[in-house]
């Protein structure tokens, strides 16, 4: 499916309106100060670059938006709660966020902890929830225990544990690619096996969104890295910058985006969605 840049463009705004728009339906009818934090850490905020992944792998495979919309909002509610979680001033201690106060600064540490908390519960809720969209119970139970295994202690959980725990003189290029593919790399991974997984995909349609998953996750965090100029308010300083200097991980970026399109290839996976998502990650001339 090669289309018109444009038109691949258009369609993913469209997909990224329509989560913002279930977002802010799941979030609403309910005033308390505990909503009101976790629709301030979502709502209107965030590319929506995990739910789009979703999305488009499961539409690679045939499946309507509509069917894939609850699981990849319940993916955006996990990575908000995991950013709430780790902006706080005993994790990565940062005071803003996407140009606005981080969570715990307009609200308050003890609410930002629990609205972090709420967004998890609520996005276990959403799966637990959702229809089947092929109406195979068994491969919604595996894209389920994909995403709750990125989002848990052998994932996320655990690489945010090696960030803050870490210190800077065991900070090398193994131990970067460790963390970052737990922090970052699992639930962009989980993101686009529960597309296919829901979808129906043939196993090597499985694998192959797997690995393109691994190596659009590494490719995120380098290509952050490299736009912060290897600045890192990350605890145990783990920057690709000052790990691999500019020219290195600019050259792991252009690597992990080559085995990611190369893994659809090899697994016949056609989406033009899932390559401009890619190629979204490619480092700008001043990187």
């Amino acid at each position: 499916m090669k289309g018109d840049p444009r038109d691949v463009r258009d369609r993913l705004d469209e997909a990224r309106k329509a989560v913002d728009a279930e977002l802010e339906r799941l979030l609403a009818g309910d005033e308390s100060r505990l909503f009101e934090a976790m629709r301030y850490a979502v709502v209107g905020r965030g590319k929506r670059f995990r739910p789009l992944l979703l999305l488009a792998a499961g539409g690679a495979f045939g499946t309507p938006r509509e069917a894939l919309l609850p699981y990849a909002c319940a993916i955006e509610l996990i990575h908000n709660y995991s950013l709430v979680h780790d902006d706080l001033p005993s994790m990565d201690n940062d005071d803003f966020r996407r140009g606005k106060p981080s969570c715990h600064k307009a609200f308050g540490e003890g609410l930002a902890v629990l609205a972090g908390d709420g967004l998890l519960s609520l996005a276990f809720e959403v799966i637990a929830g959702a229809p089947s969209p092929r109406g195979n119970g068994e491969r919604k139970e595996q894209a389920f225990l994909e995403i709750a295994a990125a989002a848990g202690v052998r994932g996320m959980i655990k690489g945010q544990w090696m960030d803050i725990s870490l210190s800077r003189g065991e900070a090398d290029g193994n131990v970067y690619t460790d963390l970052v593919g737990r922090k970052t790399g699992a639930l962009i991974t989980a993101s686009v096996k529960a597309g296919a997984l829901l979808a129906g995909a043939p196993p090597g349609g499985v694998e192959a969104a797997g690995a393109y998953g691994e190596s659009v996750g590494l490719a995120f965090q380098l290509r952050d890295d490299l736009a912060d100029s290897g600045t890192t308010g990350s605890p145990s300083g783990l920057d690709a910058v000052t790990i691999f200097g500019r020219d290195g991980a600019r050259a792991r970026l252009d690597e992990c985006l080559k085995k990611a399109l190369a893994a659809l290839d090899r697994g016949n996976v056609d989406s033009a969605e899932l390559r401009c998502l890619a190629g979204m990650l490619a480092p700008e001339p001043g990187d």
